[in-house]
């Protein structure tokens, strides 16, 4: 959903350089552009129609056109359900970027999908208990600020521990912070030591490398059978209490 003129071109602007996996929406002709190899090319878009939702303005700051590189990617891995990937990239060197890295990278998106786990599972923000959006908006960029800090943390202890950050695990070094939290606190500790000691602890909780882990799309744990809240809480509380 990424792969489009206007997100690319707005990246662009910013000096940011993007992997996308290719939307469909635009005809795809490997006979065109500069020919890089096998279903590897580079090609120009044109800028399309403005959007509603695009100002005047801003379109008319929008480049003419945008120079893309196309490439296919096979999926050899068992368990994957596409066997073939069209990447969209601005990296349009081909000796500088090949294929494999380009695969590779795109790939590593993966992470982000499981860091949004991270975030709203192992952190508590899948369900916001706020009922005003200022204070939901604040409960929401508390999470991503202590979200941070532990990924500060994870970095900074894997550096110490000489492997990657992704080496170790979220959920270990937010309860390891937890468990020091009171500690912290106490009088006359001497905090560099113990910001030495959690940094230590956190490295001991590794994950294990499971390159193409193929797991099923399915739960084990079956739902327990409970009605959904369709109205107000205490509206519900009243008609209860009416049936007593």
């Amino acid at each position: 959903l990424f792969a489009n003129y206007w997100t690319i071109a707005m990246f662009l602007a910013r000096g940011v350089d993007v992997v996308f996996r290719r939307d469909g929406k635009r005809l795809l002709d490997w006979r065109t552009g500069q020919r890089l190899g096998q279903k590897d090319h580079v090609t120009l878009w044109h800028k399309p129609p403005k959007p509603d939702w695009m100002s005047r303005s801003e379109y008319r700051r929008m480049p003419e056109t945008l120079s893309v590189r196309e490439l296919a990617v096979q999926v050899t891995q068992a368990g994957f359900r596409s066997r073939e990937v069209v990447i969209v990239t601005t990296l349009l060197d081909a000796e500088v970027h090949s294929k494999e890295d380009l695969a590779a990278v795109y790939r590593a998106r993966w992470h982000a999908e499981l860091d949004l786990r991270a975030i709203k599972q192992v952190m508590a923000m899948e369900v916001l208990r706020c009922k005003t959006p200022e204070m939901v908006r604040k409960e929401i960029w508390m999470h991503l600020l202590a979200y941070n800090l532990v990924r500060t943390l994870l970095a900074q202890a894997a550096h110490g521990a000489h492997v990657q950050p992704r080496e170790l695990s979220f959920k270990g070094a937010l309860q390891t912070l937890n468990a020091f939290a009171a500690t912290w606190a106490c009088p006359g500790v001497r905090r560099d030591t113990l910001y030495a000691a959690i940094l230590k602890a956190i490295a001991t909780h590794r994950v294990g490398n499971r390159p193409d882990r193929i797991e099923p799309r399915a739960v084990k744990r079956r739902p327990r059978k409970q009605t959904f809240l369709t109205q107000p809480r205490h509206v519900a509380r009243k008609r209860l209490l009416a049936k007593v």
